[in-house]
């Protein structure tokens, strides 16, 4: 038993609900190359009681990782869902079934994909879907806004997020609907959004990173197997994941960090980041590791 608490970590306001800045992505539940189901349902499934558990209350899923399987095992294991458990999906994107991904943005496609996340989530309405664009798909930016905005009047998600996008996608959308929260990749070796997360923050609105522990070709974080990050465990006694998620709950208060797993010892230990307070001086060694990864 890990005593955890996430409200060290401050919280934030997610589509009119307060969460701790901690939360948990579902992508990792699935199998190798998010297709499929996983090794241990029993424990992809206790691992999203396990999070609950210890104060998360932001879990972000879609229906195509696995594609459906994610959904089905939040279903399985949280149903019926806390009064304060946030739901966070992405529509735009589908799969093939080589398991490649495909764009999925036209206005009906990102319809079906919203009525698919409630069947499968078992849910009347998701209170935010993420409109995960996708360059080079075949319509228009706009389009695709002014068609999760018609989701929204349909009831059937409750916010509109944006992920995979730029700062002037950020502002066009912003002067077409509102924008409950921002996830695109960023962590501690890839700061390739700062400018997205900075005017996030300056405009209030929660940036969810994903992959914000960085990603191999064999599937596990960057950060994980980095060993520059050797001498700071040493100094801090905090693990290198741990360091990595401190650092961003400490980098932005914008930031609301979900890192997967599928595991229960591994997400106990990212959450016990929370509590990790870092000293001027690592932050600083870990800026500069930022920079120059």
């Amino acid at each position: 038993m890990v005593a955890m608490a996430l409200d060290a970590a401050g919280t934030t306001t997610l589509a009119g609900h307060e969460v701790p800045r901690l939360g948990y992505g579902t992508m990792r539940l699935t199998g190798p190359h998010v297709y499929g189901p996983p090794a241990d349902p029993d424990e992809a499934r206790r691992v999203l009681r396990r999070a609950v558990e210890l104060g998360v209350r932001a879990i972000d899923t879609a229906w195509y990782y696995g594609p459906d399987v994610a959904n089905e095992l939040v279903a399985e294991a949280l149903h019926p869902y806390p009064e304060d458990l946030v739901l966070v999906t992405k529509l735009g994107g589908a799969r093939r079934p080589d398991a490649s991904w495909i764009a999925a943005l036209r206005p009906e496609e990102l319809r079906a994909g919203a009525e698919r996340d409630l069947r499968l989530l078992k849910v009347e309405q998701v209170p935010v879907a993420h409109l995960r664009w996708m360059p080079g798909a075949p319509v228009d930016f706009t389009e695709t806004l002014d068609a999760m905005t018609a989701l929204v009047d349909d009831g059937l998600i409750g916010a509109v997020g944006l992920s995979n996008v730029d700062a002037g996608q950020l502002e066009l959308a912003l002067g077409r609907t509102p924008v409950a929260c921002v996830s695109n990749a960023y962590g501690l070796l890839d700061r390739t959004s700062e400018d997205v997360v900075q005017r996030c923050a300056a405009a209030g609105i929660p940036f969810l990173p994903f992959f914000p522990l960085g990603a191999t070709p064999g599937g596990a974080s960057a950060v994980a197997t980095d060993e520059r990050l050797d001498d700071l465990t040493a100094r801090t006694g905090a693990t290198r994941t741990q360091l990595a998620l401190a650092w961003l709950l400490q980098h932005s208060p914008a930031l609301l960090p979900i890192p997967g797993t599928s595991s229960v010892a591994h997400l106990e230990e990212n959450l016990a980041a929370a509590d990790l307070r870092l000293d001027a001086d690592v932050v600083a060694e870990l800026d500069a590791l930022a920079t120059a990864g």
